[in-house]
C-alpha cells in the first residue's frame, strides 16, 4: 500500500507540523512517522505525507478504524460512560 521506502521518506518540518490543523475540524493533528500520516483524532482521518509534503485534503485522507483512532477520543478510559449504569 505504501510506495515510500523507509530510507526514502522525507522528514516533515517540525515547525510546519506545529501550525497545521485538520481542515475539517480545525483541530490538532498527531504525526505518525512510521505511517507518514497526520492523524486527526476528532475527524477520524489520517492525512498522507508524500515526499515530505502533507496532503491536507479530506478527499485524500484515510478513514481511521476504531482500533487506530486515539483511545481518549474513541473510548473513554476506565469504562466511563454517559449512559446510566444498569445494575
Amino acid at each position: 500500500m505504501s510506495d515510500t521506502k523507509p530510507g526514502s521518506a522525507a522528514k516533515v518540518d517540525p515547525k510546519l507540523l506545529e501550525i497545521l490543523v485538520c481542515p475539517l475540524t480545525k483541530g490538532p493533528l498527531r504525526y505518525d512517522a512510521a505511517a507518514q500520516e497526520l492523524i486527526s483524532d476528532r475527524a477520524g482521518l489520517a492525512y498522507p505525507i508524500r515526499d515530505g509534503i502533507p496532503i491536507m485534503l479530506v478527499d485524500e485522507a484515510r478513514t481511521l478504524d476504531a482500533d487506530t483512532a486515539h483511545p481518549t477520543h474513541s473510548q473513554p478510559a476506565g469504562g466511563h460512560s454517559s449512559k446510566t449504569a444498569s445494575h
